[in-house]
């Protein structure tokens, strides 16, 4: 994708440089980066909220064309290179940087020493988030492809379940190549509004594990799990934005049947190897969680609703600096 001049929605304007519009970026790249940290809650929700969703997937794919230009045609690596926005992208990337580092650690806290309440929390957060894929449908074309949808929902769902009963005890060591694997998929969730990369992570085994490397730095796991990110980027999210277009009820049908078998790896009663347990103690906080976690994603989703969608190209294409 090349830019344009002739079609400012499609094709952002590029950040101004001004110490204004870097401070407002770095602003934003921290909520989103905080986001991230969040199962249940969507770094692209939250992108599309504070209105750089398109700029900032309009970038990721010019800086897919740039990889693509070094490696197969390097007469056009210069000409690519200056149409990415770097202002926006260091300073959306350096906020979500400082805030996933800053929150991390309290994050695991969280998660280690309160299982149940952030188990509870969790859940509440991605039993709303599965209104995302299942709102973003075609009613139309759901009905054509009723007697398809509901089997295919059903399957996803138990496929999901079973599975995450395989994965989602906290894994004490993984190997550097599943954090690698893992990272590929969870970044793809930048690209869905509603579905958050962190649930992935957690599913399958990997958020306590993934959220200590993090605060205790060990940068090998950092490493690599950055390394599988950008590799997930470059392989999946063209192809998921494939899909999406010219596929778009199955992918979203699929995506909220596993959405809601994983439920399992957030039932917040579970022994150490992931067996589900019946209610037992803190019975009252837990669901106290659960409905915050519920009321929190609902309200980010009536923000975004009541938000206008292209408030972010229109202010681009007015010449706001941020």
């Amino acid at each position: 994708m090349s830019a344009s001049t002739t079609d400012t929605h499609l094709y952002p304007a590029k950040t101004k440089k001004t110490p204004l519009a870097v401070i407002v970026n770095l602003i934003r790249g921290a909520l989103i980066g905080m986001a991230e940290l969040v199962p249940g809650i969507s770094g692209g929700t939250v992108a599309l909220v504070i209105g750089v969703y398109e700029r900032a997937l309009h970038n990721g794919n010019l800086l897919i064309d740039l990889i693509k230009s070094a490696l197969r045609d390097r007469s056009q690596l210069k000409a690519t290179a200056a149409t990415v926005d770097w202002w926006f992208l260091a300073a959306v990337g350096v906020g979500m940087v400082t805030a996933v580092f800053s929150m991390s650690t309290v994050l695991h806290g969280f998660v280690e020493n309160h299982a149940e309440i952030a188990r509870g929390l969790f859940m509440g957060m991605v039993a709303v988030s599965i209104i995302v894929p299942i709102g973003m449908m075609d009613l139309r074309d759901v009905r054509r492809r009723l007697a398809v949808v509901i089997p295919l929902f059903l399957a996803a769902a138990v496929l999901s379940f079973f599975g995450t009963g395989l994965t989602s005890a906290p894994q004490d060591d993984p190997s550097l190549f599943i954090i690698f694997i893992a990272a590929a998929i969870a970044v793809c969730a930048l690209v869905m509004p509603g579905i958050s990369g962190s649930f992935f992570l957690m599913a399958m085994g990997l958020y306590a594990p993934v959220m200590a490397s993090l605060s205790n730095r060990e940068w090998d796991v950092i490493a690599i799990f950055i390394l599988g990110a950008l590799t997930g980027v470059v392989l999946f999210v063209r192809f998921l934005s494939y899909v999406l277009e010219y596929h778009r009820t199955i992918t979203l049908t699929i995506m909220a049947g596993l959405m809601l078998g994983s439920l399992r790896a957030l039932w917040p009663w579970q022994d150490s190897d992931a067996n589900l347990l019946a209610p037992t103690d803190q019975v009252g906080p837990v669901l106290g969680m659960v409905a915050l976690g519920a009321f929190t994603v609902a309200a980010v989703m009536i923000i975004e609703r009541i938000t206008p969608k292209n408030t972010g190209a229109e202010t681009i294409a007015s010449g706001d600096p941020a």
